[in-house]
This record gives C-alpha cells, structure tokens and sequence, in this order.
C-alpha cells in the first residue's frame, strides 16, 4: 500500500501527508420532495429494492399498458404498507424494473439520456437554448454538465431538453433503441403510452419535485442507469441479501464453524465481542470484491470466504478495544465496551487474540501460499499504517493545539482508509492473484476516498443529543471543529482554540458549540467534502476495465452511505435546548492560549 502516514515532528505538531482534496463535487440544492414521492432517500431506496425483488419473482413483462401498471403499483403498494400517494412514483420505479435488462443489454452508443433543464440553477445558469434545447456551458453550478460529460465518454446522445416530440422524432431516426431519462412524475405518466407505441426500453429517474425551476433528483440512481451494462454481470446481485449473509456468519452458531469451538473464558469472551453489534461494512467489502472478480460469477460463496470476511472483521474488532481502551471511551453500540465490562488487562488480551485469530484464519485458507503471503503483507501493513495514524492522534492528545482540516482528514485517511482497503485487497487476492495485481491501484485510491468519506459521514452523524460519540464531549479531533476553527474570529476563535486544546471553557456545552458550527457553516463545508470524497471513490473507478468490478465498487457506495442518513440535527437541538436538554462538557483543566 502507498498510503503516507501522518507524522509529528518534535514538538508534537502534525506534519501533513499527502492527502489532498479533490476536485469539487457539484453540490445538489437542499429541497424537500413533493408530497407524492417519498420523502427520505432511505424510503426511496427501500421501495426500489422491494420492487426490484417483486420483478425478480412475478416477472412482468413490458410493454405494459398503463391500466395493467396501477395494478401491479397497487400491489406494492399493499405490500409496503405506504402510503396510497405513492404509487405513481412506484408505477415508475416499476416500469424501470422491467425494462432495466433490456436497456442493460442495449449499448451505450445506441441510448439517449434526457435530461430536463429544470436540474439547473435558474438564477445564475448562463447556458442558452437552441431547437434542441439547453446548451450546457460547463460552469459547475449544477449536476448536469457532469452527467452529460460521463455519458457522452460512454457513447450516449445526450439531450437537455423536455417534450415527447424531440424524443420521438430520434426515436424514429431508428439510432436511438433505449432512452435513459430525469424527469418529473406528471411528465413521465403522460410518456408512458409513447414509450408503450413504440416498444422502446427506457428507464426514468422521478425528480422530487415538479415546480419547473431548481429541481433535485436522486443523482446516485442517475448514475447507476447511465453505467448500467449487460458487460457487468453482478448488475442483479442484491446487495441486501449479500449483507445478510456476510451478518449471519456473525451469529455464534456460524462463527463457531468458521472458526471452531471457542476454547476457554477468553475466547468466549472474543466471539461474543465479534458477534457484538456493527456494520459488518468491512468483511462486506471483502465479499463484493471476491464476488465481482470470481471467473465462476453466480455460483455459491465458497467456505473459504468466510474465514477470509472473518479474518477482516478480527482485524477491525480488536483495533476497536484498544481504541476504546486508548480513549477512554465507556460505551460502543450503545453498550459498555469491553474495557470497561471486564478489565483493561482482560480486554488488551482479547484484542491480541482477535488480531491472531486473523491471522490464523488466513493461514487455514485453502489458497496458495503466493496468495496467502501477499494477504499476510497487506493486512500487516494495513495495521501499521492504523496504529501510525491512531498513534499520531494519541501523541496529539498529549500536547493538545488546533488542526487544520486537511490535518484531520490526514488523521480520516491513517485511522479509517487501512481497514478498507485490507477489506477490499483480501478480496481481490481470494480471486486470484492475477486479478490483484491488474485493480490493486485503484483499490488503494478507492478505499482512501471511501475512508474519508466514511469518517465525515460519522463526524456529521455524531453531532445532536441522538449521536453515539460526540466528538466535542470526547475532546477529540473533528471536522468540523477544524473548519470552524478555521472560520471564526475573536471570542469565538478563542471558546474554539479552549476546545482544542481539551481544556474547554466552564459553561460551554455541546449544543452550544454545534450551533456556532451552523452559524460559521461548517457543517455545509463537511457536507461538501462528503460528496466530493464520494465522487472521487467514483471517479477513480472509470479506468477500471472490469466491468464487474467498476459497477458492484459504484452499487457498494451507494449501498454503504444510503443505510444511514445524516440527521437534520441543527433544529434538533433548539427544541432540545428548549425543553432544558443539555449534556454539558465537563471542564478540563485550563490551559493558556498561545
């Protein structure tokens, strides 16, 4: 791996490494959908996949009239128990169901993306219009020069344009087959019965609302159709179902066939901690990796991967006790950790034991030895480069001063990348070395832009009264602090450079400091990094060849960052404040400013 570490120099002050951040990722305007469309990307993405599952199973056949289409939406609708209003939205997402392997199948050169002009904004949008319609001027306020770009790379027609008639006049020139399209619910029932006439493929991503001006949609499902590839044979895998699996192989039962029987007090004391409550996102990882490369794609998950997926998540669960134990921290996953229920001794001992159980597991893989010793180099090099960045932030605590933000997303890319990327090369090496060396580079840049993303993503779901660790209560690095920081002046710049230091000033409470965060908008700048660090975990993925591999990494993204939404924490804890809800840090020491 080629990952820099953060380093101190002799005074105790972080060094940066290389980390950098990317170009800018458009920023989508902040609007709540219309009434008929769900209103969370969580419930959207959960009636996608419920539809796509009843595709799978009842396998309606298009064309379908518009009339036989309600039905089956009223089904669904029965099934999901929402909502009635919905089930225009879910006749969409159903038509697009149906159509999506034979749009799948047609090639890139042979489709249109449409796109309503709409998407951009309005006010300072300087593009001009021609017969046709928007003529995109590449100005970087809006989502529709990057989907136009992407799509004219693959081959795509692409127009900004809305009206049925443009469509079908290209529609007869007999060189458009398939139409990927954006648009609002009313505009998408009335083309229905054109699409229907024609026979023609097409999937269509609902905008949230259908005002006409400054409209948002769900831009990762745009992006998934624009990608979407008969070349990518894991396009069907349920991501779902794939991390219900790798979850249950967590269960005791499992673990103790994976691992076999658990042997004395303190392995007992292992497992259950390793079955205890996570993401399993990890392990995950490593499987997705495995599935996409295997040359037997659609058979069962062979024995093997599990010791493998075990072997990550041992690596990964033992670096948390001794985080815990390093931090002070009382509680993870809601419950006592580990420390803290049995001991420090006792817990230092079970983390050891995890990291052998690791390493134990991938020596009993029935894999080459070629194979074996490269996963044994990447996963000792993915610990030293976790404990330099861990051991870095803990020299910090000790002479404690104010990080910039590119010191602290250095800090993101040592603690968090590591585990990813160990995560995503045992996979590639499961499947063979041959595929390890031809994606190991993008591997790398990949799990360092999902790290990082990953860690503000946690940074941002912390905050508020409902977040499991709250950074300003633990004293410890953040984001946002160091945007904030970066952004006040006078007393506020000084209540900041106190908390920096781990000596906060008597009074000052975490609603308190959030709310300067909304005042000098740090919280929009750690959004916008989240974005633009997601798109680069994108963005390195269109000089993969495989094609398996560029479209299950891209599903992944989406699957990991859409479990989980970030709260609307900033009205939160005004109502909290008002009800007389305040955890209050307790003061440190003073310490003078310099």
């Amino acid at each position: 791996m080629s990952m820099q570490p953060i380093t101190l120099n002799a005074v105790g002050s972080f060094t940066p490494g290389s980390v950098s951040i990317p170009k800018h990722a458009v920023q989508q305007r902040v609007r709540p959908p219309k009434k008929n469309v769900p209103q969370t990307g969580m419930e959207r993405t959960h009636i996608l996949n419920t539809v796509r599952r009843y595709v799978a199973e009842f396998n309606p056949i298009p064309p379908m009239p518009s009339d036989e289409l309600k039905v089956h939406a009223d089904r669904l609708v029965e099934m999901l128990k929402c909502d009635a209003i919905y089930r225009d939205y879910i006749g969409v997402l159903l038509n697009n169901e149906m159509w999506r392997e034979s749009v799948a199948a047609i090639p890139f050169e042979r489709r249109l993306l449409l796109l309503p002009k709409c998407l951009r904004v309005e006010s300072k949008c300087p593009a001009p219009f021609d017969e046709f319609g928007l003529l995109c001027k590449q100005c970087g306020l809006c989502s529709i020069q990057d989907l136009q770009a992407e799509a004219e790379k693959l081959g795509y027609a692409v127009l900004v344009a809305e009206g049925s008639a443009i469509v079908m006049s290209l529609i007869q020139t007999g060189k458009i087959e398939a139409i990927v399209g954006v648009s609002c619910l009313s505009v998408l029932e009335r083309a229905f019965p054109y699409m229907e006439a024609a026979a023609i493929p097409g999937v269509a991503v609902p905008l949230l609302q259908d005002d006409c001006i400054d409209t948002t949609v769900d831009l990762d499902w745009v992006w998934d159709y624009i990608h979407l590839t008969s070349d990518d044979k894991t396009r069907r895998l349920d991501l779902g179902a794939l991390r219900e699996e790798v979850d249950f192989w967590f269960s005791p039962a499992s673990l103790d066939l994976i691992m076999g029987n658990a042997d004395g007090e303190t392995e007992r004391i292992a497992r259950e901690w390793l079955g205890r409550a996570g993401k399993r996102w990890r392990p995950f990882l490593a499987v997705s990796t495995f599935q996409a490369l295997r040359a037997d794609t659609g058979q069962p998950l062979p024995d093997d991967i599990k010791k493998i997926a075990v072997a990550v998540e041992c690596f990964h669960k033992a670096s948390l006790i001794h985080d815990d134990i390093e931090d002070n921290d009382a509680t993870r996953y809601g419950e006592k950790t580990l420390h803290e229920e049995y001991g420090v001794a006792v817990a230092l001992n079970v983390g050891d034991l995890l990291i052998g159980e690791g390493y134990r597991l991938i020596g009993a893989s029935k894999i080459s030895a070629e194979q074996k010793a490269e996963m044994l180099l990447v996963a000792s090099q993915g610990q030293r480069q976790l404990c330099r960045g861990q051991g870095a932030e803990l020299c910090w605590a000790r002479q404690p001063e104010p990080l910039t933000s590119l010191q602290v997303l250095d800090i993101f890319r040592s603690k968090t990348a590591p585990a990813f990327e160990v995560a995503l090369q045992f996979g590639a090496l499961y499947a063979g070395l041959e595929q390890h060396g031809e994606v190991c580079d993008t591997l790398q840049v990949y799990s360092e832009a999902l790290g990082i993303a990953y860690q503000i993503r946690d940074d941002l779901s912390d905050l508020g009264a409902g977040g499991e660790t709250n950074d300003i209560a633990g004293l410890r690095p953040s984001l946002l602090l160091a945007v904030a920081y970066e952004r006040a002046q006078a007393e506020k710049k000084i209540l900041l450079e106190f908390l920096w230091r781990r000596a906060p000033q008597a009074g000052v409470n975490p609603e308190q400091i959030e709310a300067l965060y909304v005042e000098l908008k740090a919280d929009e700048r750690a959004r916008t990094l989240l974005e633009t660090y997601k798109e680069e975990a994108i963005r390195c993925l269109r000089d993969l060849e495989n094609p398996n591999l560029k479209g299950l990494l891209r599903r992944v993204l989406g699957k990991i960052f859409n479990d989980t939404e970030i709260k609307g924490w900033c009205k939160e804890f005004e109502q909290q404040n008002t009800a007389g809800r305040l955890l209050v840090v307790e003061p440190a020491a003073p310490a003078p400013v310099a």
